[in-house]
């Protein structure tokens, strides 16, 4: 009994924590994810929607747009078809990038503190502040940076649970040097999903962004 008690606990409670995640992310702008680039299995779906083009970025940012500064973004779509919440670590997801000579590159993807920093100074960080007075060492503040972070943490993917039969979506940025082509030539790998009451592991998912 003290077994399923805390099953049920742990179900209700990544239920829970799921649903908020998904109400953070707010409804999708895309438009529908049946023809973007997929993986799925054990009734998991992961699509991806690559915001490659400078136009389509700049439209749905704003001012607070990453393209320009060589900043990857990608929606990340998540769909739990099952009965069972599903519990994933977003600390271990990556983009592969596949160059030619078959080599490979991982790349982690941005917390939004760097991305708004990036994107706030694109020449680099500028010095701290310096004061009138001496009595006080420089206060290193960054409002634009700030602001940035403010409008940027909604389009973030910031969630660990998804709870059974639910969608849940929202944005991970990467670092390409200025050459997004790569997008094309890259997948985003998420490797780390669990089902929650059974803690059973599911297969990696590998979503190639050059294919529909």
């Amino acid at each position: 009994m003290r077994r399923i008690g805390g099953s049920l606990i742990l179900f209700w409670l990544a239920l829970f924590a799921g649903r908020m995640a998904m109400a953070q992310s707010g409804p999708r702008a895309g438009g529908p994810s049946d023809s973007l680039p997929r993986d799925q299995h054990e009734g998991m779906t992961i699509s991806v929607d690559s915001y490659s083009d400078a136009n389509r970025a700049k439209e749905r940012f704003g001012k607070a747009d990453p393209v320009p500064v060589g900043i990857l973004p990608l929606e990340v779509i998540l769909t739990n078809s099952t009965t069972e919440p599903i519990r994933i670590d977003m600390e271990s997801v990556q983009l592969s990038v596949h160059f030619e000579n078959g080599q490979r590159q991982d790349i982690d993807w941005l917390p939004i503190s760097e991305v708004a920093r990036m994107v706030a100074h694109p020449k680099g960080p500028s010095n701290p502040h310096a004061p009138r007075f001496p009595i006080a060492p420089p206060t290193g503040a960054d409002t634009k940076t700030d602001k940035l972070i403010e409008t940027l943490r909604p389009f973030a993917l910031d969630v660990s649970i998804i709870p059974p039969m639910a969608t849940i979506h929202g944005f991970l940025f990467f670092d390409l040097n200025h050459d997004l082509s790569l997008a094309q030539h890259s997948s985003l790998y998420v490797p780390n999903l669990t089902n929650v009451p059974e803690r059973k592991p599911l297969m990696f998912f590998e979503v190639l962004l050059g294919k529909n």
